[in-house]
């Protein structure tokens, strides 16, 4: 028996009983209504899986008509249910005009009963098909809905930002492909979801990729997709990023990374809309809005060698230039108080302030951090603050502060964290430079700042 509910409408109730007993063995509910008229008032319409409509109600009537004017208002009412038509006057143009109508088949009286059952069965299949596909588009809209969540925001008056949202506000509008470049810690990600909040593709879902963290064996398994023992470690058919962020927007950030050959198969991908799975020799075509990042100058990478130029100019149709935190006015203030805030309510402290004086070293700061080094500096003052008032000597600003008054650092993680943060900040945060000034690759510096910041 399945688990289906039927409704059978017939002016003929000897037609009602033989189907009520008939179908009473396959179907877990039978309900019948002899009146078409009680079609608009009767409970729970939209809760059955099928109805077996007659049309023709009237005597002496076999137009179809009638049968035809309640297809519509069942349709009105129920627009998802399957409604199979009966009639004992059988027409091909009749047939057809229902099925234009919405009916999703057609039996003609007397019926054979194998016939009948085989008919309701397939079309309770297919209504159960649709259920379930209906089930899953919820499911990922609201999956869609929580992995878009904008969890940070946007902050700040100053000009170089409002000249920023102000391009960002025109761009939205297209599917043109963007990079983002600036400093790290800016916001490169943030105004990327912005241009996703604001486009055509907003209900659609946002994927981000840093790239600086996949390993060139790993890179087209993770960007492309992959087949089931395509390689030792593939138990299954996975998609890969661009195929998860189909219809949407992908985000590529730290783009300055790849390498050549890498550089290589991204190019051909957004080329061609396509991307091919590792094992696999089918194209799949993507739709995606490509959004690219990086705290690199491109351009001298590609005077350098680093970097292909056909690559750049497929990434760069408009180049967004964030502004660091230094030139953009008061806005530390702003980001201050509100990060003040936020990590007053999570740890407990309610009722914290910064003084003037922190204030004043705010501004005068030139955050080589930028919006990272302010917001883990304020949690660090929070977390550790034993008054309601947060003073200069409560932020650690630069290494310098922090040796003249204090012992030093107190653990070798915080003396890396300073080292890290000179080598950067005198190599205006060039991590080619910086890795090679404190003897280390520009990777390991790479996953050592990501691992602090993330």
């Amino acid at each position: 028996m399945l688990d289906g509910k039927i409704l059978v409408i017939d002016d003929n109730k000897s037609v009602l009983s033989a189907l009520e007993i008939l179908l009473q063995f396959e179907f877990k509910a039978v309900a019948s209504i002899s009146n078409p008229n009680q079609i608009s008032t009767f409970p729970d319409l939209k809760h059955f899986d099928i109805i077996l409509l007659d049309m023709n109600f009237s005597a002496g009537v076999n137009t179809g008509n009638e049968g035809l004017y309640w297809l519509k208002e069942i349709k009105k009412i129920a627009p998802a249910t399957s409604v199979i038509m009966m009639t004992a006057y059988g027409a091909v143009e009749l047939a057809v005009k229902a099925l234009k109508e919405g009916a999703a088949d057609f039996i003609l009286k007397p019926w054979n009963n194998d016939k009948l059952i085989t008919t309701l069965k397939t079309a309770y299949s297919l209504r159960k098909s649709q259920k379930e596909v209906e089930q899953l588009k919820e499911k990922e809209s609201s999956l869609k809905q929580v992995i878009n969540q904008n969890r940070n925001y946007i902050i700040g008056n100053s000009k170089a930002l409002n000249a920023v949202l102000n391009l960002a506000r025109k761009v939205a509008k297209t599917d043109v492909n963007v990079l983002i470049t600036g400093e790290n810690g800016t916001g490169k990600e943030l105004i990327a979801r912005e241009l996703h909040r604001i486009s055509e593709r907003k209900n659609e879902v946002f994927i981000a990729v840093d790239m600086g963290s996949i390993s060139e064996s790993l890179f087209e398994s993770e960007l492309f997709g992959h087949t089931k023992g395509s390689f030792t470690d593939a138990k299954e058919d996975r998609a890969g990023k661009f195929e998860a962020a189909n219809g949407g927007t992908l985000f590529l950030d730290e783009i300055g990374n790849l390498s050549l050959q890498m550089q290589a198969k991204l190019l051909s991908a957004i080329q061609n809309k396509l991307i091919v799975r590792v094992g696999s020799n089918k194209p799949t075509p993507v739709d995606i809005r490509l959004i690219c990042a990086t705290n690199c100058d491109l351009d001298k990478m590609v005077d350098d060698g680093l970097f292909r130029e056909d690559l750049l100019y497929r990434i760069n149709t408009i180049r967004m230039e964030i502004p660091p935190l230094r030139e953009r006015e008061n806005d530390v203030l702003i980001l201050a108080e509100f990060y003040l805030k936020r990590f007053a309510a999570k740890y407990g402290k309610q009722g914290l302030r910064i003084n003037q004086a922190a204030y004043d070293n705010f501004l005068s700061h030139k955050w080589p951090g930028n919006i990272r080094e302010l917001v883990h500096s304020i949690e660090r003052a929070v977390i550790l603050a034993d008054g309601n008032v947060l003073k200069p000597t409560d932020f650690l600003l630069n290494e310098k502060t922090a040796i003249t008054h204090d012992t030093g650092p107190d653990t070798l993680e915080e003396m890396e964290r300073l080292m890290i943060s000179k080598a950067l900040h005198q190599n205006d945060g060039n991590y080619s430079a910086a890795a090679e000034q404190l003897g280390i690759s520009r990777q390991t510096l790479y996953n050592k700042t990501k691992k602090r910041n993330p």
